[in-house]
């Protein structure tokens, strides 16, 4: 049975990710705060202010007092500060599948070594210290580059959500156990080209 993910430092050659503060608000606002397109399909409002960035990191981190959600500052090393924030959560250890979520970068790291080693420092961690068999995304039909993103990586549209509510389905993607070696394979191709 795969292990319930915990506070960790996650580091890598561009990026380390550690646990989510309040003390990385100021960066993290700096890097992507009153960004539209940074918050164009997240759950939360574009925060126009680093006092509203500051309510969602809050809720945040009471999802992960409530063992809900592990949620982790992305640090950019050459910027020695915060750059972005990603998740695990809605981890199901009798069926063996987590999900990445709520992941952002300010504009100026999408497509860059930075958000590529965040995929493969998550996916590492889920599979390889955690022993999920599987790993989802949720993600919106409109959000056309994650997508094609998560596509690229090798996971797979396996359906979408029940609609329950006026807001459009979500698409959910999945990559399992068995699929992991080769995107290792190709995340670790792609950082080696940077």
């Amino acid at each position: 049975m795969p292990l319930a993910p915990g506070l960790t430092v996650l580091e890598g050659r561009y990026v380390r990710l550690e646990p989510l503060a309040e003390s990385h608000v100021p960066a993290l606002f700096v890097a992507g705060g009153r960004d539209g397109e940074v918050w164009r399909w997240l759950s939360a409002p574009t925060p126009r202010t680093e006092a509203e960035l500051r309510e969602i990191v809050s809720r945040r981190l009471k999802d992960v007092d409530d063992e809900k959600r592990v949620a982790f500052a992305v640090l950019g090393h050459d910027e020695g500060t915060a750059i972005g924030t990603t998740n695990l959560h809605s981890w199901h250890r009798g069926d063996g599948c987590i999900e990445i979520g709520g992941t952002w970068f300010g504009r100026k790291w999408w497509r860059t070594a930075a958000n590529t080693e965040t995929k493969l420092l998550m996916m590492t961690y889920a599979f390889e210290a955690l022993g999920y068999a599987a790993i989802a995304w949720r993600i919106s039909p409109g959000n056309i580059r994650s997508r094609e993103a998560i596509t690229r990586i090798g996971a797979t549209l396996i359906g979408h959500e029940p609609e329950v509510t006026a807001e459009p389905t979500l698409l959910v993607y999945s990559m399992r156990q068995a699929e992991w070696p080769a995107a290792k394979a190709r995340l670790s191709e792609r950082l080696a080209r940077i």
